[in-house]
């Protein structure tokens, strides 16, 4: 039998050709399954998936990999640790700690230290690929954040990317509690003193997380499941879904010639790709190796098991959670008793702040487009000197992240530079306030002088370093005019007029309502996309009239 594609020589199975040549037991496989399931026009299509080449992009796959590497060492630390609040008597090969009464859940950290092979490289590859995926995810998330690559129809995939952000900061400090080392136990007591300040509920919420009175017997148990189960689960079923819509959507782009919102230029997933990406894998991991290798980071072994009467000096969270530390630790301590009962304001709401921050950042890409009235696909990249208010937020936050890190290590930086701790604490507390303004000014100022030049640019030409003589004495310097290419990526992005109320009094004289909230969305309108943020770009009358004129010195 023949049916164009294959013929049959052998009905009884036992051997067949394609087009006159033999087929493989593989082949026959792949026949079989795509005869099922239909697998050949699928990986047909995401074989020839096409992926642009760009730098910035591989901050994804950092997240990526980094998380990987996450699953694959925490796996192997598994099969070693007893997440247990059993109280032992130490009698490892660790000499210092012989005869120390400590939990099963620290003997076990260190027994995979320094009696399992291997336990100890694992261990710091997995707490290093931690910082490097949250790190990872902060940054990829300020790329898409500067750029909109969260406009429509990626706003699903931003807040994807927010909750693997959210849930990276929980399950760290879940992972960072398990040792039960002194330094852990130190910011689980912070933890839960920032719980107990919760109104009305904060001591009923404490006590169903620690099983009763801080430090009892149940909080390791019940984070030990919570860090290798449940926040991975989640995680790893974020992930799937955000490379899901990777693929669906089309790949945003730098606005370039040829790049359109209907094209991507770029390379195919294979063979180019997949090679790309492949060895991106192996040169992250490798870099991770090397840090577990040479650069010891949570020593626990130094900081002793965890004991409620004792504080290490210099106890520090990751840096992730400096953030939070921050603004607890330059909270005036502020508390108001009434009826009986303190409401401690000043770790209630810092505690409260750092949520609604991250909240305002999950929010923003449905915020921006409420205020833009935009509907439509976006798949090219704005330049961020291109919308200069964007990119100042962006600025201002990174910028009050920074602050607060200090003011969360202000014990340290006092030690280590000799300065007062008061003094850090109120430079701190000021800095909150004023810092993200002056960022969020000068980087305004900054993209508006950008726009400014590439105005110039597209008008007289790039600067040449050559100095003409004019006949009447004078000198000028040669202007070599753009590219066509280069003309186009200065000149690409749109600036519609912002949204408008329009008159309030219509031609009949009669007043028309308007609420507030649209009242509101033209305000933002105004300061996002007005005349004060952004420079007219150059229009085809005004460069052809130029340049007719051979104004181009």
């Amino acid at each position: 039998m023949d049916d164009g594609l294959r013929t049959v020589n052998d009905p009884a199975g036992s051997g067949s050709s394609r087009r006159g040549r033999p087929v493989g037991k593989g082949e026959r496989l792949a026949d079989w399954t795509d005869g099922r399931l239909g697998t050949h026009r699928s990986a047909n299509y995401l074989m020839r998936k096409v992926f642009p080449d760009h730098w910035s992009f591989m901050l994804g796959e950092v997240c990526l990999y980094s998380f990987l590497v996450l699953i694959l060492t925490g796996i192997y630390l598994t099969l070693f640790f007893e997440p247990s609040s059993a109280e032992v008597v130490y009698h490892g090969s660790y000499n210092p700690l012989g005869g120390v009464l400590m939990t099963r859940a620290y003997e076990s950290t260190l027994h995979i230290s320094f009696d399992v092979r291997g336990g100890l490289l694992i261990r710091q590859i997995h707490h290093w690929a931690a910082l490097v995926f949250v790190a990872g995810m902060l940054i990829h998330m300020m790329r898409v954040f500067f750029t909109g690559a969260f406009r429509k129809p990626r706003e699903v995939n931003w807040l994807f990317g927010w909750t693997l952000l959210f849930l990276a900061l929980i399950t760290g400090l879940t992972g960072y509690s398990l040792p039960d080392d002194l330094l852990s136990g130190t910011g689980v007591r912070f933890a839960q003193g920032a719980i107990l300040s919760v109104p009305v509920i904060g001591t009923y919420l404490a006590f169903f997380l620690f099983g009763g009175e801080f430090p009892g017997h149940d909080i390791i148990p019940r984070f030990f499941p919570i860090h290798v189960l449940l926040l991975p689960g989640i995680m790893l079923g974020l992930v799937v879904a955000h490379l899901i819509l990777v693929f669906y959507h089309k790949h945003t782009q730098y606005p370039g010639p040829g790049r359109d919102e209907k094209s991507v230029v770029g390379m195919p997933l294979m063979p180019v790709y997949t090679a790309k990406a492949g060895g991106f894998f192996f040169l992250v991991f490798g870099v991770l190796a090397l840090l577990g290798g040479i650069a010891t980071i949570n020593p626990v072994w130094s900081f002793g098991p965890y004991r409620p009467d004792l504080v290490t000096t210099g106890a520090q969270p990751d840096w992730y959670l400096g953030f939070s530390e921050g603004l607890i630790r330059v909270m005036p301590g502020w508390e108001i008793n009434a009826w009986g009962h303190t409401l401690q304001l000043g770790v209630f709401i810092p505690f409260m702040l750092f949520p609604l921050i991250m909240l305002a950042i999950g929010v923003y890409p449905f915020v921006e487009a409420w205020v833009t009235g935009d509907r439509r696909e976006h798949h090219i990249l704005d330049r961020p000197r291109n919308v200069p208010v964007r990119t100042a937020l962006g600025v201002a936050w990174l910028s009050l992240y920074a602050v607060l890190l200090v003011g969360g290590g202000n014990d340290l930086w006092a030690t280590h530079f000799h300065l007062s701790i008061n003094a850090i604490t109120w430079f701190v507390r000021i800095a909150f306030f004023v810092v993200p303004v002056l960022a969020f000014v000068l980087t305004k100022r900054i993209c508006l002088g950008l726009q400014r030049r590439d105005h110039d640019k597209v008008m007289h030409g790039r600067e040449t370093g050559v100095i003409k003589r004019l006949p009447n004495g004078g000198y000028v310097e040669v202007h070599e005019p753009l590219t066509p290419e280069r003309l186009f990526t200065l000149t690409q992005h749109e600036q519609a007029p912002p949204y408008e109320i329009g008159p309030l009094v219509d031609a009949n004289g009669v007043t028309r309502q308007v609420g507030r909230a649209h009242r509101l969305r033209a305000r933002l309108a105004r300061a996002l996309y007005g005349p004060r943020a952004r420079i007219p770009k150059p229009t085809v009358e005004e460069y052809r009239e130029l340049t007719t004129k051979g104004d181009h010195h």
